[in-house]
């Protein structure tokens, strides 16, 4: 049996969740240590202890598994029903939630890494960073527009442009101390001053759409 036929019997069969996570596991870790084009398929495979068929089966290709990696590390620590607004929650509450998350993300070593790989590639690879872009950032601002339209049409906000709101609330959380972490200047923020961050990006982005 060919390579090809090999790998078109093993996409018929079902997917093991457990070895899709292991790949996708190991993917982070060497996109991260060694950079998109240090990072081989055959690599990804033998730290997942996997067979490289296998990986080609959950993931087409690199870029592919690059995209999802993305995605599964931006979903750890902001799955999406954290921007769920049902009828007795607090808006105030969410947001809080919401910025705690974020917050606790783009400060994880991991996510640190990737941005300072993401800004290496840009220049050289611009469809690489935009592949980032679309697979971890552009999915919360989209999550977050949709949250902030389901408050507006609930009268708890007053907005006209719920695309620029969700990229004001995150770049206020972001501020200029994130340009400082990513470039060796300054420490990410502790849990203390995080969370002081959040609760006043919160009170001025409330009080700036208050209906």
């Amino acid at each position: 049996m060919s390579d090809n036929d090999a790998q078109t019997g093993l996409r018929g069969r079902p997917k093991d969740p457990a070895k899709r996570q292991a790949i996708l596991d190991a993917a982070k870790t060497l996109f991260l240590s060694q950079g998109f084009s240090g990072t081989s398929m055959d690599a990804v495979a033998a730290d997942a202890g996997v067979s490289k068929l296998t990986v080609y089966s959950h993931f087409s290709d690199k870029v592919t598994l690059f995209a999802a990696a993305v995605e599964a590390k931006c979903e750890e620590s902001m799955p999406f029903p954290i921007f769920s607004l049902e009828a007795d929650d607090q808006l105030p509450t969410v947001l809080a939630r919401i910025g705690r998350a974020f917050m606790e993300l783009t400060n994880s070593d991991e996510a640190i890494q990737l941005e300072r790989l993401m800004n290496s590639l840009a220049v050289q690879d611009p469809e690489m960073a935009r592949l980032f872009f679309d697979a971890g950032p552009a999915k919360t601002l989209s999550e977050m527009e949709r949250l902030l339209i389901k408050a507006r049409d609930r009268r708890l906000l007053t907005l006209q442009d719920p695309v620029a709101a969700a990229e004001l609330f995150f770049g206020m959380l972001l501020s200029c101390r994130h340009m400082q972490v990513l470039i060796g200047c300054a420490a990410p923020p502790g849990p203390a001053e995080s969370e002081e961050h959040v609760r006043e990006v919160v009170r001025v982005f409330l009080k700036g759409y208050a209906p």
